[in-house]
């Protein structure tokens, strides 16, 4: 097994958390660098006016995810079923009615965490030693020296390991000098990897009642027409906190959240009668803000250039890491791909076996 010394990882998401837990769970010192106010990442679940977990970031995972629910098991965290008991809708266009359907009862569901995602983040946080983690500490040069690597801060702090995991979307590596350079095929590749959920705007509305069950409605929406393009019904395990969850059309980031909530709430009136506007909460999140994204990237498919072979690799002589969701090679840009990157990690550098 390969000598356990410090090592730096970058970004305080499901990855480098999921890291850091590991880690110590083989007495293995690091140190978690983290540029925002928070840990979590692509995972930021709000509590309601009323308590509902609502979320704003990642949320469902299923069966064939089998690495995340052993560690959701590992943690005694518990999953329950996303509702769809119900008749659905579906607009095609502005002027017609929308279209009802039912959904047949799946075999294999789609879950939520008890209490909401951010459950996972607090008890992988919980297990691991305080002083470990740096919030607010944007990395902005990273060198390799002769013994080992440091990462220098925007305010100058320098920090110092042997090995370095970059546990952030592949697209903001962009932004960190190296010395010496990645290599330019490596660079090249960067802009053109998809960062998941980036350009998303994910909605939640809070309701004191679930007047669209009561109505005969599973609380499932896709529309071509409306601001709303994807929506399900956000209510808690304990069926008494309840709400909506889902997606806005990518364009409503021009408005302001206060017209794109209008806009959200009409259309819900429209499809569901006027309960809809007896709402508790509203909140929405656009997400392109810097800790993810680099600005435009080329994408011109889903997951494009997820589990790219250049993000096996390592760099500056097996030094530096990809380890996050989008370098994982099954299940990239999702939870499970952020678990699986990190086993990926641990086994490559003989950690784990």
């Amino acid at each position: 097994m390969a000598e356990h010394k410090p090592i730096l990882i970058i970004g305080g998401g499901l990855s480098g958390l999921y890291l850091a837990y590991r880690l110590h769970k083989a007495n293995i010192p690091f140190k978690l660098l983290e540029a925002s106010p928070r840990l979590g990442g692509r995972i930021y679940t709000l509590q309601g006016l009323l308590g509902t977990p609502l979320e704003l970031g990642a949320t469902w995972f299923a069966d064939i995810h089998t690495d995340f629910n052993t560690l959701l098991e590992e943690l005694r965290l518990n999953k329950f079923p996303q509702f769809d008991t119900g008749l659905s809708l579906f607009q095609t266009k502005s002027f017609e009615p929308p279209q009802k359907f039912y959904v047949p009862e799946n075999e294999t569901p789609s879950y939520r965490i008890e209490g909401g995602t951010a459950s996972l983040i607090n008890a992988l946080t919980k297990a691991i030693p305080k002083d470990a983690i740096c919030l607010n500490t944007a990395v902005t040069k990273i060198q390799r020296n002769k013994n080992d690597v440091t990462a220098t801060t925007l305010n100058g702090d320098i920090y110092r390991g042997t090995k370095l995991c970059l546990a952030i979307p592949p697209a903001l590596v962009e932004t960190l000098d190296f010395n010496p350079p990645l290599p330019e095929n490596l660079m090249s590749i960067l802009p053109k990897v998809q960062t998941w959920m980036l350009g998303s705007i994910k909605f939640v509305i809070e309701y004191r009642k679930p007047f669209w069950r009561e109505q005969g409605y599973s609380g499932m929406l896709f529309s071509h027409s409306g601001i709303i393009t994807e929506m399900y019904d956000h209510t808690d395990f304990t069926a008494q906190k309840f709400g909506f969850t889902g997606f806005l059309n990518a364009g409503a980031s021009e408005f302001t959240k206060e017209v794109r909530k209008d806009y959200a709430l009409k259309q819900l009136v429209e499809l569901l009668g006027k309960e809809a506007l007896d709402y508790i909460h509203y909140q929405d999140k656009v997400w392109n803000h810097q800790w993810i994204s680099n600005g435009a990237q080329n994408i011109l498919r889903p997951h494009q250039n997820n589990g790219h072979t250049l993000l096996q690799k390592a760099y500056l002589n097996d030094c530096v890491y990809f380890v996050n969701t989008e370098a994982a090679t099954a299940f990239s840009g999702y939870m499970e791909g952020a678990i699986r990157a990190v086993y990926t990690y641990l086994r490559k550098t003989e950690i784990l076996p």
